[in-house]
């Protein structure tokens, strides 16, 4: 019996299900699952706000759409909480609790038996306190029930022919923002927009560090080079400051996930 279908199993143990999906690669092989064992009995959960790239959200919903899986996407207010804009090192739970309590309530309204997300065994390792709000909330995480590690869903993403099979990981917007540093809409707006500029200019791993008015854009150390083309520089540049930033910087070092974590930087 192959991992896949072990995950079947292990959704129509459930009877019914809830998916916290936001279309990335774990979320959706989990919205794919649900679906494929348990039907109209599987929902899936889109927590939207302004710390949600509006290209992610579109493409949540076509993959949704794509899969059969009844979406439904909820106003996340978690951008109005005092503890979530300080953005110190509980910032995640602040936003899993939200994100949550509407999977509850929705689960609740509905009838599911089980709230599930996507976490993986290799985020065990990783600085997420927002596994805390899913533990107080009795979330469920079958991939790390099962053993699934990130490689594991990508091959299983690819036999069932998901466009997320090769996705570069993204985290929500405020993740671009250093721990500390005060989270505002205005911001989370600008992030957005640069984003979406250098993803148009071809890079497919990327982060745009918030640092005021200053951009930090991360690319993966090898396609640094490119960014010594004239025009592509040029359309950067003016890109980014058409989105609201004054100054512009390459790191270096390179895209590295999790940067502006305290971890990364040398606070935990």
């Amino acid at each position: 019996m192959s991992n896949y279908e072990v995950l079947l199993d292990w959704f129509r143990d459930q009877g019914s299900a809830l998916v916290a999906y936001s279309g990335g690669v774990d979320s959706t092989l989990l919205a794919k699952a649900a679906y494929d064992a348990l039907g109209d009995r599987a929902v899936a959960v889109t927590a939207v706000s302004a710390s949600l790239a509006p290209a992610e959200l579109d493409e949540a919903t076509e993959l949704a759409e794509r899969i059969g899986i009844t979406h439904l996407l909820e106003r996340s207010d978690e951008t109005s909480k005092p503890q979530y804009l300080a953005n110190d090192d509980d910032r995640c739970y602040h936003c899993k609790t939200e994100l949550y309590s509407i999977c509850e309530r929705i689960a609740t309204e509905r009838g599911l038996a089980v709230i599930v997300n996507g976490l993986n065994t290799d985020d065990l390792s990783d600085h997420r306190p927002g596994n805390r709000a899913a533990d107080e909330a009795g979330v469920r995480s079958p991939f790390t029930e099962l053993g699934f590690d990130k490689s594991a869903i990508r091959d299983h993403s690819r036999r069932l022919g998901l466009p997320t099979a090769s996705k570069p990981e993204l985290a929500c917007l405020a993740s671009r923002f250093p721990t500390g540093t005060p989270i505002t809409i205005t911001g989370l707006g600008r992030v957005a927009a640069a984003e979406e500029v250098v993803a148009g200019l071809g890079f497919t791993q990327y982060r745009v560090r918030f640092h005021g008015d200053l951009a930090r854009i991360e690319v993966p150390a090898v396609e640094i080079g490119r960014l010594a083309d004239d025009d592509l520089r040029e359309k950067l540049l003016d890109g980014v400051r058409d989105a609201g930033f004054r100054f512009v910087t390459i790191d270096l070092s390179g895209y590295a996930r999790g940067s502006s974590n305290p971890i990364a930087m040398g606070k935990a």
